[in-house]
């Protein structure tokens, strides 16, 4: 199927889901979920279903590994083989490594590794399901988790995506719209400074364009934003409440 067969949005500006140019899909977060990890979060986002187990700070073994300055950051992106609709070959491939490194790379930026030399933060990302926006969802949950595990960090880091779809930039792509559309542009953020951490871009986009994209994604940053403070709100007051906090 070629995308120009496709009509990925109609003369009333509604998409394939019924959402407006400017809308986020569903978006549920739940810190706290994993009680033999340091920190977790569970998020599902559209049709994304996200699990983020967090350990450490803990040495790092073997020795010959560790940095005396600071903690080594090691995320680990992993889509379940039952996560697509064509089952994956399970393990880990070329852009499961790539993605690992990149968020691993974004989330040096707000943790302070410093104070930890000589030791792993270990950030395992598993996709249950994936729809489309995986990297931007599991980097917003990995921040969940970090904060739930208490790793000292600057800000909360969150991601979002912007692209086009026959020629206009609209936020959060869909399945079909990251497939058929014509560009993707996947952003993550400090939101109390809008520091960028993490930037990529597929496809093609005028300066103008990029320029739209670009403050689309990171205003649909700061409305996650406020969903990662809100589930970690809920999970430590559920704490208090049992008696488990102080």
């Amino acid at each position: 199927m070629k995308s120009e067969e496709i009509k990925l949005i109609d003369s009333n500006g509604k998409r394939l889901d019924g959402r407006g140019p400017l809308d986020l899909r569903k978006i549920k977060i739940e810190a706290g979920v994993l009680h033999r990890a340091d920190g977790s979060c569970y998020l599902e986002w559209g049709g994304n279903k996200i699990l983020v187990a967090v350990y450490g700070p803990r040495e790092a073994i073997p020795k010959h590994i560790q940095d005396q300055v600071k903690a080594l950051v090691n995320a680990r992106y992993n889509m379940a083989s039952f996560s697509v609709e064509d089952r994956k070959r399970p393990g880990p491939d070329r852009r499961s490594r790539e993605i690992s490194k990149v968020i691993s790379e974004a989330l040096e930026r707000v943790i302070l590794t410093e104070q930890f030399p000589r030791t792993t933060i270990d950030v395992n990302i598993e996709v249950l399901d994936a729809e489309a926006g995986t990297r931007c969802a599991g980097l917003t949950a990995a921040g969940v988790a970090l904060a739930d595990a208490g790793i000292p960090m600057t800000d909360i880091p969150v991601a979002c995506a912007a692209g086009k779809i026959d020629g206009q930039v609209v936020l959060d792509l869909g399945k079909e719209e990251d497939n058929y559309g014509d560009a993707d542009l996947p952003v993550a953020i400090a939101p109390r400074t809008d520091e960028i951490i993490l930037l990529q871009m597929d496809g093609h986009l005028t300066i103008e364009e990029f320029d739209k994209a670009l403050d689309l994604a990171i205003k649909g940053c700061h409305i996650i934003s406020k969903l990662q403070r809100k589930a970690l709100l809920d999970r430590y007051q559920s704490l208090i409440e049992g008696g488990d906090i102080e």
